[in-house]
């Protein structure tokens, strides 16, 4: 199984990045916030789930382990697929999935592309209770404690338009691909933002 790709972005669309690793290139489908946070040019490490088909063999991108895990516990939904995992996790964070299933809220699932009321219902009765949040959270600054720095930057991205999710994510790769060390220290914070606003403009 393919895990994680550690590589180089050749392209990014609406649907999946293409992924450079030592000359192979792979097709990653990936969700649209995870999307919108990468460019071409960038380095990227992406935690990746294979899915295996009669007629396919598809590789699924995320940018957060929280996200992987829960398109996973998604898929264990009876009628539940990749797709359809995929399309709640562009419409909602890890975390915010998992505060819907908690609270029984369909309108919030129902905003996924593909995902009726029913569908929502059931997605609600077969995982409520059984989320581990300490599984799904991180991928969100209100969950991230101890990184005042990056939150920071992720809250002036915010006052400038960029949705907060998609606004950490551009901080947290271009971090990674530019060497600068989380926590984020103060002297990196005007840095982080430059980057990742660069990023974020990239992925329009």
């Amino acid at each position: 199984m393919i895990g994680t790709l550690n590589g180089h972005v050749e392209a990014v669309d609406t649907a999946m990045a293409l992924i450079e690793v030592s000359g192979v290139g792979f097709e990653v489908r990936m969700p649209s916030s995870d999307l919108s946070a990468m460019h071409a040019g960038q380095e990227v490490r992406v935690h990746t789930s294979l899915s295996v088909s009669q007629d396919a063999m598809t590789l699924y991108g995320f940018l957060t382990l929280p996200s992987k895990r829960m398109f996973a516990r998604l898929q264990k939904v009876s009628g539940v697929g990749p797709k359809a995992a995929l399309s709640l996790l562009s419409a909602l964070s890890p975390e915010q999935l998992a505060r819907a299933v908690s609270d029984g809220d369909t309108t919030a699932l129902t905003r996924a592309q593909g995902i009726g009321k029913k569908g929502a219902q059931k997605i609600i009765l077969e995982l409520k209770g059984s989320i581990d949040f300490s599984q799904v959270e991180g991928g969100s600054t209100e969950n991230r404690i101890v990184d005042q720095g990056l939150k920071q930057v992720v809250e002036g991205l915010v006052s400038l338009g960029w949705r907060e999710h998609d606004a950490e994510h551009a901080v947290l790769s271009v971090c990674e691909s530019a060497g600068i060390e989380l926590p984020l220290a103060d002297s990196d914070i005007p840095k982080a933002l430059k980057l990742a606003l660069t990023s974020l403009d990239r992925g329009r």
